[in-house]
C-alpha cells in the first residue's frame, strides 16, 4: 500500500503534460520493442518454445501499449478541460477589467 501512495503522490506532482510526455516515451520505447519482436519473429526460424515465449512477449506488449493509449486518452482530456477553464477564467478576467477598469 505504501508503494502505490507514494506513486499516486508523485503523479500529484506532476503536470498533466509532463505525464502526457511520460507516458507517451513509455509507449514509443514498447513500440519499438515490439516491431524488433515482430521482425525477429518473421525472419527467424525459431523452436516451438522459443516461437510461443516471443508471442507472449508480443502480446504483453500490445496490452501495454493499449494501457497507455488509454491513459493518454484520459490524461489527454484532462489537459484539454484545463485549457477550456484556463480560457474561460482569462475570459472572465478580461470581462472584468473592461468593465470595471476601462
Amino acid at each position: 500500500m505504501p508503494k502505490e501512495k507514494k506513486e499516486k503522490e508523485r503523479k500529484e506532482r506532476r503536470s498533466v503534460a509532463d505525464e502526457i510526455d511520460r507516458i507517451e516515451e513509455q509507449r514509443s520505447r514498447c513500440q519499438s520493442s515490439l516491431e524488433r519482436a515482430e521482425f525477429r519473429h518473421r525472419r527467424e526460424q525459431l523452436l516451438d518454445e522459443d516461437r510461443q515465449a516471443l508471442e507472449d512477449e508480443m502480446t504483453i506488449m500490445n496490452e501495454r501499449i493499449q494501457k497507455y493509449e488509454k491513459e493518454l486518452e484520459v490524461l489527454r482530456g484532462e489537459n484539454r478541460r484545463n485549457m477550456l477553464l484556463s480560457v474561460a477564467l482569462l475570459a472572465i478576467s478580461a470581462l472584468f477589467y473592461y468593465a470595471f477598469i476601462y
